[in-house]
């Protein structure tokens, strides 16, 4: 997608009318964006590692949470640094206000640098955003946000301190307490308000994209409306559909990119949601991880998006902060695993993969590795296999995709056209094999490795070692 959902829905608006039938459109290009995933480095941290993740050839950056936040929990009395222990990576998720800079990543001049440094390196910068709930501990909240929003019961839905019981129960899931964490009503005008100024706050920093957490417990203008709520309009305010209070989201002229955080389930209202902003293809990452787990590409429908919105409209991932952090539940996979579906995944046209940066000296079996936030992850971001196949990505934006398989299914390529292929083998053993390819007779040599590859009639033909991957370009 060379034009950004928020140009293209300023268009939209001037005609008065929803973006749902453009927006929903497949492009007859692929996308071109690659995303970063900074889990947990602060603002000051990604700077210095720019060159790295531009020559890596990621066209956006994601960072963590901005606003301010807990700095301890009941156990935990505060003042360190740590991902877990004296500390949490999962502070951040916990609001006390809506106003730029805390602890773990830095000020508010710390990001205008960031953002300014970036534009530098052609990368866009996007920050996580919640406006879903607050700390745990709401005698937390700042007392500037309660006066803001008329008071400390009206930042929240009435139902909003009721933990969810039934997660496919719409009323639950969008006005209820989730984890503890009490729901704000993101349907108040003072809220609505206070929340957009934060917003156009970061975008005049030079943030120019947002992840919205647990967009899907924002209820949609079809959804049961709370008690406490005239409407649920929180969507159209926070997409420039409609201001409040007199106060629009501010679109710049280069456009914002925003997706949300809507984990698949039953009754999750994917098509509406994707309306008005890109979605998480949850279910395709576990597609993938099963595949990696059974060392198959037969364990599982690989070539399936898995879900209802068009495959250009979602943001996909092999594994997620949350599969990581929460029950661990991809911790167990090697970073060489990682990066071998990775090299799937960002090959195919469609989708715009994320890469989520893993703890520095983690692994199996030592999941929060050197334990600091604020720091680098890993150098798996910038691992050879991972920048080839970044860059290969963009070399066939254009190009068509087919995917082939060897016949006991531990091979995989992703055939873009007669211009390129990228072969993954997932298995940890040597393997000589051949299989559908629609790259040209000739021979290939990989431009990560060095292996020559031989393609005659439609086939392919080679030897992969254990866990790598190859990328193929026609000279």
């Amino acid at each position: 997608m060379k034009k950004t959902f928020l140009s293209a829905l300023a268009a939209i608006l001037c005609l008065g009318s929803f973006a749902q039938d453009n927006f929903n459109k497949t492009p007859q290009e692929g996308n071109e964006r690659i995303l970063l995933q900074a889990w947990c480095w602060s603002f000051n941290t990604i700077r210095e590692n720019l060159p790295a993740i531009a020559e890596a050839g990621y066209t956006h950056v994601q960072t963590p949470p901005a606003q301010l936040c807990v700095t301890q929990t009941k156990g935990d009395k505060g003042g360190g640094n740590q991902l877990y222990g004296k500390g949490r990576w999962y502070y951040h998720y916990q609001p006390t206000d809506w106003k730029i800079g805390n602890y773990q990543v830095g000020t508010k001049e710390d990001l205008i640098a960031l953002c300014q440094e970036a534009e530098k390196y052609g990368v866009k910068i996007m920050v996580d955003v919640l406006p879903n709930h607050t700390s745990i501990d709401d005698t937390r909240v700042e007392d500037a946000l309660d006066e803001a929003v008329g008071g400390h019961d009206k930042l929240y839905h009435a139902n909003g301190f009721n933990e969810i019981r039934d997660y496919n129960d719409r009323l639950q899931c969008t006005t209820g307490q989730m984890g503890g964490l009490p729901d704000v009503n993101t349907e108040n005008p003072d809220f609505q308000h206070y929340y957009m100024t934060y917003v156009n706050d970061l975008i005049a920093c030079g943030v120019r994209g947002f992840r919205y957490d647990t967009a899907k417990h924002i209820g949609l203008p079809s959804d049961p409306v709370d008690p406490a709520s005239a409407q649920n309009d929180f969507w159209q305010v926070a997409l420039g559909y409609k201001d409040v209070k007199g106060l629009r989201l501010t679109i710049p002229e280069d456009g914002l990119f925003i997706y949300g955080e809507v984990l698949q389930d039953r009754n999750v209202k994917e098509e509406e949601y994707g309306t008005f902003i890109d979605l998480t293809a949850s279910s395709y990452g576990h597609v993938l991880r099963n595949i990696l787990n059974a060392k198959n590409w037969g364990a599982d429908n690989y070539d399936n998006w898995c879900h209802s919105v068009a495959p250009s409209h979602l943001v996909t991932w092999v594994e997620s902060h949350d599969t990581y952090c929460n029950a661990h539940e991809s911790a167990n996979l090697t970073d060489a695993q990682i990066r071998q579906a990775w090299a799937f995944l960002v090959a195919r046209r469609y989708g715009q993969p994320l890469f989520y940066s893993r703890p520095d000296g983690s692994g199996p079996g030592n999941v929060w590795g050197n334990n600091i936030v604020g720091a680098r992850g890993n150098l798996e971001f910038c691992h050879p296999e991972v920048v080839a196949a970044n860059k290969f990505r963009k070399a066939m934006i254009a190009e068509p995709e087919t995917i082939s398989v060897n016949e006991d299914k531990t091979i995989a390529a992703v055939n873009r056209g007669k211009k390129g292929a990228v072969l993954v083998n997932i298995t940890d053993k040597t393997i000589t094999t051949s299989l559908a390819t629609t790259l040209p007779d000739g021979k290939y040599t990989d431009a990560v490795h060095g292996n020559v590859f031989r393609v005659k009639k439609g086939v392919i033909s080679g030897t992969f070692a254990p866990e790598s991957s190859y990328v193929l370009y026609r000279r």
